[in-house]
């Protein structure tokens, strides 16, 4: 097994990874509040782990990802103030907060879709694991370093600062967390503006809340995470992922919760993904660049001067080193959108020539890779070669070029998750492509299998790129076959004088969308 390198945010350096056990790993990433369609600052998170999680296997780990939905307790304040950011978005449109959930969390499950980011091991919530979350406190209470007031109960962060160190994770000192906390209304039940929320007391009209030994009331946003990663990785898991911008308080706060509860601080490595900002400047609803995937897929934004198609996006992202900062701008997709054309058409001219040559794809199919309908569980590419494997063995100088590629682009993933210098390595395929389809290189039988590989491992498995326009027209002919065979029972049916069967076809088919017309020459179907 190769070995594989990635930058862990507690120790500020970049690690060999080394699992806690052997041949597995245990990922625990956290996912989104569901009160909002999701936008571009989900779309990275969800594809850098997504890369992780697939090259992870690729190497011929047993991953187990856990990625949550946040679906309760997350307040406008991260000082424990407002009102939850559901039940808000309950009130203003006049749902109940489950009703909000299911629909923002099916959205968002829609958008990773079409971003091709594969569904997870285990997507737990928030309000499934309120025993859990409760039991939790109750544990962090028993070891000293949580306090009852007015029916909530606190972090406290001083105490614990004395046995241990907050800010460790974020870097900050407990003076800089202190001038930066915001004086707001409800901090007087608290001993020190930093401490935190493990159980909030609900007032009278606050829709989601359950009992408790302390009071009727909901868990703290932090709580949640550190219950469901022990629950489904154990008291101690690979690695912990999610955005820069969960670093303080989030993950601070959990790091606190499991060392205070657990002894340990739980997490081998710590990851975290760095921003996208809007032509230089921090996404916000109040800047007017706040842009959900929806409009970037329809181009419905005044921001936009086009659509742009959910591989465009995935590309965009992977051009850019994870932990580095991601700048959109129309020019930037518009380059992508490029990039990503040059990789496909160099990957249906490879598959056009292979089929020539009578050399058949190695791997799971350059039109797309399978993992696009399937779960994680059941996902996993040809493991990948050793370090070295097949490099100068080559008896070609074609050959030995491809293999050098080759070992390129895994050197790159292997550091630190590097796709955009795996990128550049992709294009020095490319350009042997070309050349091949230029007449200037002559590829043999080795050469097209190594090239397929690769595409099929690394382009269309570990970095989950797919030909949209291949797989559209690939449904467009399923529906097409689908709808004759659908037709042909109808006439059956008529030509039998089963009039019911036959009106029964018609209007099931129309309401999905689907209008017949029964002409002279045979009956034909449009969506309506």
């Amino acid at each position: 097994m190769r070995n594989f390198y990635i930058t862990d945010t507690l120790s500020r350096k970049k690690e060999l990874f080394t699992p806690i056990n052997p041949g597995h790993a245990g990922l625990y990433v956290c996912g989104p509040t569901v009160y909002g369609d999701a936008h571009l600052g989900h779309a990275r998170p969800g594809v850098t782990y997504d890369v992780l999680v697939r090259f992870m296997r690729h190497l011929g780990y047993k991953v187990r990802y856990v990625r949550n939905i946040t679906d309760v307790g997350h307040l406008e304040h991260d000082s424990d103030d407002g009102e939850d950011k559901i039940a808000k978005k309950a009130r203003l449109e006049q749902l109940e907060p489950m009703e909000v959930v299911q629909t923002y969390t099916l959205r968002y499950h829609e958008a990773m879709r079409m971003l091709n980011v594969a569904p997870p091991s285990i997507e737990p919530r928030a309000s499934g694991h309120i025993i859990e979350q409760i039991a939790l406190v109750q544990k962090i209470m028993d070891a000293g370093y949580a306090y009852v007031s007015n029916g909530s109960v606190y972090f406290d962060v001083e105490k614990y600062n004395r046995d241990h160190r907050y800010g460790i994770l974020s870097g900050r000192t407990l003076d800089e967390t202190r001038e930066g906390t915001r004086t707001l209304d409800g901090q007087e039940d608290k001993h020190a503006p930093y401490d935190f929320a493990l159980w909030k007391k609900a007032s009278p009209e606050h829709i989601m809340k359950w009992p408790s030994p302390w009071s009727e009331g909901f868990p703290g946003w932090h709580l949640e995470c550190s219950a469901m990663s022990e629950k489904y990785l154990g008291k101690e898991f690979d690695i912990h992922g999610g955005g820069m911008d969960l670093m303080f308080p989030h993950h601070e706060c959990e790091l606190a919760q499991n060392t205070a509860s657990r002894g340990t601080g739980g997490v081998k490595y710590w990851m975290h993904n760095n921003m996208i900002t809007i032509n230089g400047k921090k996404m916000g609803k109040s800047l007017g660049n706040f842009i959900t995937l929806q409009e970037l897929f329809t181009g419905t934004h005044p921001l936009l001067e086009q659509a742009y198609s959910p591989m465009t996006i995935r590309f965009f992202i992977l051009q850019a080193h994870y932990r580095s900062t991601l700048d959109f701008s129309n020019e930037a997709l518009q380059a992508a959108e490029k990039g990503l054309k040059r990789v496909l058409q160099a990957a249906k001219d490879l598959r056009d020539m292979a089929s020539a040559a009578g050399v058949a794809s190695v791997a799971q199919g350059t039109e797309g890779h399978r993992a696009a309908e399937m779960t994680y569980g059941e996902f996993i590419t040809d493991i990948a070669p050793e370090e070295g494997a097949g490099s100068g063995q080559a008896g070609t100088e074609t050959g030995r070029e491809i293999a050098a590629v080759t070992e390129n682009v895994y050197n790159a993933l292997c550091d630190d998750l590097n796709t955009p210098v795996a990128l550049s390595h992709i294009f020095d395929a490319v350009r042997i492509i070309n050349s091949a389809k230029e007449k200037k290189t002559v590829l043999c039988g080795e050469d097209l299998t190594s090239l397929l590989r690769l595409f099929d491992d690394i382009v269309f498995g570990v970095l989950g790129l797919r030909d949209e326009e291949a797989a559209g027209g690939k449904a467009e002919k399923v529906i097409g076959g689908l709808m004759e065979m659908v037709i042909g029972e109808r006439k059956a049916a008529k030509e039998a004088k089963d009039w019911a069967t036959s009106d029964r076809i018609r209007d099931a088919l129309k309401a999905l969308g689907i209008q017949l017309k029964d002409t002279k020459d045979g009956t034909e179907w449009s969506m309506i």
